[in-house]
């Protein structure tokens, strides 16, 4: 999974260099570019800071393991669980976004990417019945000598780590994700993201730490317009 405990080191780089280019992951790509060959992951396809050989660990479920992290050390995850857990770590190691928020003192990690409260409540119904046995995914694990996760602590139900979407989202991967008090700004890991992307990227969203009201209300509206032209779609394919 997000195995930022190994592969993070404490280098502090200016957003100017990071803004176009990729996180400094064991996987990831100096630059962005496309990846026709993607076997998940496809959102970033066109753009993708991985490499499409990347995603063929992700491909057949149950997934055991990405790199050296194991996904089932409490027991196979769910399907529902699971494709969440895919979008979590296609963002992380495909988007060509996710330098946006790079975290300041580490250039392989994020920090406080907002997601949707939709999202994090979709992702804690679909994993709450599933086991883990760590509050943090990036500190908590014991790693033996082949850099392997291991559980220090006895596997209980998301649903008992956890007491909801929020506290989950904001605490499995540290500092990684925040929910936002948009419905808008704030991302879903579909193709919704490059909507709210154009705002959240805005100057003016940039030059304030906060929502302004005027781009909130141009975000709903243009969200509006692609859901209303994505029910048509689904009703011409019919």
């Amino acid at each position: 999974m997000l195995r930022f405990a190994v592969t993070l080191f404490a280098v502090i780089t200016s957003s100017t260099c990071q803004k176009y280019g990729c996180l400094e992951g064991d996987t990831h790509k100096l630059k962005p570019s496309p990846e026709p060959n993607m076997h998940e992951c496809t959102l970033y396809s066109k753009s993708s800071c991985c490499y499409a050989d990347f995603t063929e660990q992700l491909v057949h479920s149950p997934v055991i393991k990405v790199n050296n992290s194991y996904w089932n050390r409490c027991g196979q995850l769910s399907k529902s669980c699971e494709d969440f857990t895919k979008k979590i770590e296609c963002f992380y190691r495909c988007s060509p976004h996710a330098a946006r928020w790079i975290h300041p003192n580490y250039t392989a990690a994020i920090q406080f990417v907002p997601l949707c409260q939709s999202f994090c409540d979709d992702w804690y119904e679909a994993c709450k019945d599933d086991s883990i046995c760590v509050h943090n995914w990036l500190t908590d694990w014991e790693w033996d000598e082949s850099g392997a996760n291991l559980c220090k602590n006895k596997c209980i139900p998301y649903g008992e780590m956890y007491a909801n979407g929020t506290e989950m989202c904001q605490n499995m991967w540290g500092e990684s994700f925040k929910v936002s008090e948009s419905s808008c700004l704030c991302l879903q890991m579909n193709k919704k993201d490059i909507m709210a992307m154009k705002y959240l990227f805005s100057e003016s969203s940039e030059e304030s730490s906060s929502i302004s009201s005027s781009e909130e209300h141009a975000c709903q509206k243009k969200l509006l317009k692609f859901e209303k032209l994505e029910a048509e779609e689904g009703e011409q394919t019919r």
